[in-house]
């Protein structure tokens, strides 16, 4: 059985989702059957109810903890569905989650675990994780973005400028080429369509990145966003150029032999579709290699709102359209900083202003 395979030393010292064919089989069988959609006349799964984005976040996250057992020598084939969640494994995932993560994401992470922990074994009491969920609820912090702050045009220029760099270079391997001019792509494209890391991760020739009359169009149905509506975005004619490229001469490329996957991103080392991990690890280095600041697909986000605030201030429901957001409190904050700045932008001029007299 797949479940019951060694995993590698070298694996293990990486941090990773664990693939569920690596899960113990109880566990294995027991998420697959929690994912079942119900049909006419038959009730579906625990998580039927669930969105597939959902799911797949919660099986993320589950796969995470397993993965710290699995790198500490504990994972046990054997164990009954949700039988390494025990107050022991989850004290010392916490540690390590702590060293290596902000207090959100210790949260969330817990919150998440648990949710799939009730989903591979209904009948569990996750009462005692609920009560450490709720703690670390009481002292999260979100991080401050003040020092992580870039606006949108910034992340555009920086993408078009490594594509035109890898493109006029003499000096790069094909490869080489291949891979930053779709690293710059994935960062002006993030910059001007800031849909969800989820979604722009698995975005899919012909499924939901579509050619429409000469454009390409992201096209994301109800069940694959947040807020469970339709999201479909033309790509700006700015980046048309240097996506058409990408598709017809470096996306082949980095396909190698191989041509039949439909995945938008693919990665430079054996041409399969990237990962969620590595097209956040791609955006984040990319960014900090370019624009001096390491900016996460989330802060992409931040990013296009704040922009949105500073420049189209008139339109105060420019950003949340943008983030397809429904609550307009979630943008609020940006539009209070954008504020903040051009006050502060103002007082300068006058102060400066007064100096030159």
């Amino acid at each position: 059985m797949l479940a019951a395979q060694q995993i590698e030393p070298s694996e293990k010292a990486r941090i990773r989702s664990l693939p569920i064919e690596f899960w113990p089989e109880a566990d294995r069988r027991a998420w697959m059957s929690a994912c079942q959609p119900s049909q006419r006349l038959k009730r579906g799964g625990a998580g039927s109810h669930l969105k597939p984005i959902t799911l797949s976040d919660l099986e993320r996250r589950y796969g995470y903890f397993l993965d710290f057992i699995n790198r500490r020598g504990l994972l046990d084939p054997t164990k009954a569905a949700g039988g390494h969640v025990t107050p022991e494994n989850v004290d010392t995932y916490l540690e390590e989650l702590t060293a290596r993560v902000g207090s959100v994401t210790v949260q969330g992470s817990i919150c998440k675990l648990r949710r799939a922990c009730e989903l591979v074994d209904p009948t569990c009491d996750m009462s005692w994780l609920a009560d450490i969920e709720k703690d670390l609820a009481l002292v999260m912090r979100p991080r401050s973005k003040t020092d992580r702050w870039v606006l949108t045009e910034d992340l555009i220029e920086a993408g078009l400028t490594l594509i035109a760099e890898a493109e006029n270079s003499r000096k790069m391997s094909k490869l080489a080429q291949a891979r930053q001019v779709r690293n710059g792509l994935m960062v002006a494209m993030l910059a001007l369509h800031p849909i969800r890391l989820k979604n722009f991760a698995d975005l899919e020739i012909g499924r939901n990145f579509v050619e429409i009359k000469g454009s390409w169009w992201i096209v994301l149905s109800a069940s694959e966003t947040k807020e469970g509506r339709p999201d479909e975005r033309r790509i700006d004619d700015l980046l048309q150029p240097a996506l058409d490229r990408y598709l017809k001469k470096y996306r082949p490329f980095l396909a190698g032999a191989d041509q039949s996957t439909t995945a938008l991103w693919l990665s430079s080392n054996d041409g399969a579709s990237m990962s969620y991990a590595g097209v956040e690890r791609v955006l984040t280095e990319t960014t900090r290699t370019t624009v001096g600041i390491p900016v996460s697909p989330h802060l992409f986000r931040t990013a296009i709102a704040s922009s949105a605030a500073i420049h189209g201030g008139a339109n105060p429901h420019l950003a949340s359209a943008l983030l397809h957001h429904t609550d307009p409190h979630v943008t609020e904050a940006h539009y209070n900083r954008a504020s903040s700045i051009s006050a502060g932008e103002s007082l300068r001029s006058i102060i400066q202003g007064y100096i030159k007299d």
